[in-house]
C-alpha cells in the first residue's frame, strides 16, 4: 500500500520516548535524593507538531519501556494523556490502548527506533523509524525520517499524518 493511503488512514499516532523524542542519550547524573536521571532534550517542534495532530482530532499516545517523571512531565505539557511508561513488551499495551479507543491495528501510526519496537513496528498501519534508528528497525519501518530522534522526526511525522489526514476528511 502507498505511503499516502496508509497516512490517510490513522486515527492514533503512538511514540516511543528515548531515540524518537530525544537523541536517545541518558543523562545521569548525583540529584540530591540519589542517583538518577537528570535531563531530557526534547525538540520544541516536534511538541508543536504533536500539539497540531491533537488540535486536528487526532490522538497521540507514549509508549516507553523506560520510566521518568521527566517524561510525564513533557507529555502532560502537550496535552498527552496516553503515557504509558516502564513497559518492556510494547505491543500488549499498544493492543488494548487501540481496543479502549475502538481502533484498528491498521489505524495506528507506531514510530520507533529500537529492538523492542519492532513488533508493533510490524503490526500497525503506519511504521515509522527516526533516520537513525537501529538498522533493523529501519528495515521494518514503511517510513524512515530524515531527521533522527530528538532533532524533529517526531515533527516530520505528525506533518505526514496532518498533510493526509487533511485531505482524506
Amino acid at each position: 500500500m502507498e505511503l499516502a493511503a496508509r497516512a490517510a488512514r490513522i486515527r492514533l499516532a503512538v511514540f516511543d520516548v528515548d531515540g524518537v523524542f530525544t537523541d536517545g542519550r541518558l543523562h545521569y547524573g548525583q540529584r540530591a535524593d540519589g542517583i538518577g536521571e537528570l535531563t531530557k532534550v526534547f525538540h520544541v517542534r516536534d511538541g508543536h507538531g504533536v500539539k497540531r495532530l491533537r488540535q486536528a482530532g487526532l490522538a497521540v499516545a507514549v509508549i516507553s519501556g523506560r520510566s521518568s517523571p521527566l517524561v510525564a512531565a513533557r507529555m502532560a505539557e502537550l496535552g498527552v494523556d496516553e503515557v504509558h511508561q516502564g513497559d518492556d513488551d510494547k505491543l500488549p499495551v499498544l493492543v488494548a490502548l487501540l481496543a479502549r479507543r475502538g481502533l484498528a491495528l491498521e489505524h495506528c501510526c507506531y514510530c520507533g527506533d529500537d529492538e523492542p519496537d519492532l513488533a508493533p513496528l510490524r503490526a500497525v498501519g503506519l511504521a515509522v523509524a527516526p533516520a537513525d534508528a537501529h538498522p533493523t528497525v529501519r528495515a521494518a519501518a514503511h517510513l524512515v525520517t530524515a531527521a533522527g530522534g530528538g532533532r524533529g522526526a517526531v515533527r516530520e511525522v505528525c506533518d505526514l499524518l496532518l498533510a493526509h489526514a487533511t485531505a482524506a476528511r
